[in-house]
C-alpha cells in the first residue's frame, strides 16, 4: 500500500469515526427521550441525584439525559418547582426546561375553613410547605399585628378564593400575597359601603361570618345581612345562635357537634354570646366568603327584625317584624325538631 492509499484510509477512517461520535452526540441530545406527559416536582434543596431519581419515570433512556445535563452544567443550576412534562421532549429541551426555571403555576383555591389549622392543612395539600409552618407563618403574631389584625380578626385576612401561586412558594410568602389579596379585594367601592354602614373592615368581616354561619343560601344571604344591620342601627342585641355555637366550640372544643342551641346555652358567659350583649362579637366566628361579604355591604331593603329557620323551605329561613310573629315561626320550629329528635 502507498502513502497515497494509507492517507486515504486513515482520512476515511476518521471521518466515519467522526461521523458516528457525531450520530451519537445527536442521538444524546435531540432524539426524543420523555415517554410521558405529566407533572415533576423538584423539591426546594434538591441535589442532582434527587432530580434523576425523580425524572427517571418520564425517560426512556436516564444515561443521555445525565451526559447533556452534566454537558450544560444543569448540576449547579438546579431551580425546585413544578414543571411540566411534554412528551417527546428531547434531552437537550428537558434540561433547557428545567434550567430556566418556568414552572406551572398552582391554581391554589380554599373556602371557608373555619380555623387556622384547617386552612394550613389545606394550603399544605397545594404547594411544598408543610401545614406546621404554614400554621406558624398565619398565627405569627407580629405579623398579625402589623397587618391591622389581632388573634380575633386575623382569619378574615384570607379570602376564599383561587389564586395562582408557585409550587414552591414559602409559607411566608403565601402569607405575605393573601395580604396583598386582601388589600386588592377591599377597593375603593368596597370600602365605600362599608363606611357608609359605619362599619370596618373587620366589623364588616364578622358580621359576614355570622351570616355566613347563618344560612348556607347564598341568595337569602342579603336579607339576613340587613336583619342584623336593622338590630345594630337600633342597638339591639343580635341574638345570632351561631355565635352561641361558637362560644360553647371554644369552651367543650372545636370538634363538638351542635345541632340545637337550648335555652340555657343562651346564658353561657362569652362576649360572643350575641343574646347577652349587644353589638358585634370580638372577631369572625368562621371565615366567610365572598357572597358572605357582598352581602353585608349590599343588603336587602326591608324592616325585619326576627328569623327563624323554615320547617317549609328547608334551609331557608322565615322572616317577622314582630316578636308576636317570630314566635309563632320559632314555636313551628321547636316542634319540628323535636320531631325529627334533634336534642342537642
Amino acid at each position: 500500500m502507498n502513502l497515497k492509499k494509507l492517507f486515504i484510509l486513515i482520512f476515511s477512517l476518521l471521518i466515519a469515526i467522526g461521523g458516528i461520535l457525531g450520530y451519537n452526540y445527536y442521538i444524546k441530545i435531540y432524539k426524543p427521550n420523555t415517554i410521558k406527559e405529566g407533572f415533576l416536582y423538584i423539591p426546594t434543596n434538591s441535589n442532582f441525584e434527587d432530580v434523576q431519581n425523580l425524572v427517571r419515570p418520564f425517560l426512556k433512556r436516564v444515561k443521555p439525559f445525565t451526559w447533556v445535563a452534566n454537558k450544560k452544567n444543569y448540576p449547579n443550576t438546579i431551580k425546585p418547582g413544578k414543571y411540566l412534562i411534554s412528551k417527546g421532549l428531547n434531552n437537550n429541551e428537558l434540561i433547557n426546561l428545567l434550567r430556566s426555571g418556568k414552572q406551572t403555576t398552582v391554581k391554589l383555591a380554599f373556602n371557608n375553613q373555619d380555623t387556622f389549622e384547617k386552612l394550613a392543612g389545606r394550603i399544605a395539600a397545594q404547594i411544598e410547605p408543610d401545614s406546621i409552618s404554614i400554621l406558624n407563618a398565619l398565627t405569627d403574631t407580629s405579623f398579625i399585628t402589623e397587618a391591622g389584625f389581632n388573634v380575633n380578626t386575623a382569619l378574615g385576612m384570607y379570602i376564599p378564593n383561587t389564586y395562582e401561586f408557585y409550587w414552591n412558594t414559602s409559607a411566608k410568602t403565601f402569607r405575605n400575597k393573601m395580604l396583598k389579596e386582601y388589600h386588592k379585594f377591599w377597593n375603593t367601592s368596597r370600602l365605600e359601603k362599608a363606611k357608609n354602614l359605619n362599619l370596618t373592615k373587620n366589623e364588616v368581616s364578622t358580621l359576614a361570618s355570622i351570616v355566613q354561619k347563618e344560612t348556607a343560601n347564598v341568595a337569602e344571604r342579603p336579607m339576613v345581612a340587613r336583619l342584623y344591620l336593622n338590630r345594630l342601627r337600633d342597638k339591639w342585641p343580635l341574638q345570632a345562635d351561631p355565635t352561641i355555637i361558637f362560644a360553647l366550640k371554644k369552651e367543650l372544643g372545636t370538634n363538638t357537634v351542635i345541632k340545637r342551641v337550648l335555652t340555657k346555652d343562651l346564658n353561657i358567659e362569652s362576649p360572643y354570646n350575641t343574646y347577652k350583649n349587644i353589638g358585634l362579637p370580638p372577631g369572625l366566628i368562621a371565615m366567610p366568603d365572598i357572597s358572605s361579604i357582598d352581602a353585608v355591604l349590599n343588603p336587602s331593603k326591608h324592616n325585619y327584625y326576627y328569623m327563624c329557620a323554615s320547617v317549609t323551605n328547608i334551609g331557608k329561613h322565615e322572616f317577622a317584624k314582630t316578636l308576636q310573629q317570630h314566635n309563632r315561626n320559632a314555636s313551628k320550629y321547636q316542634l319540628w325538631l323535636n320531631k325529627q329528635g334533634v336534642n342537642r
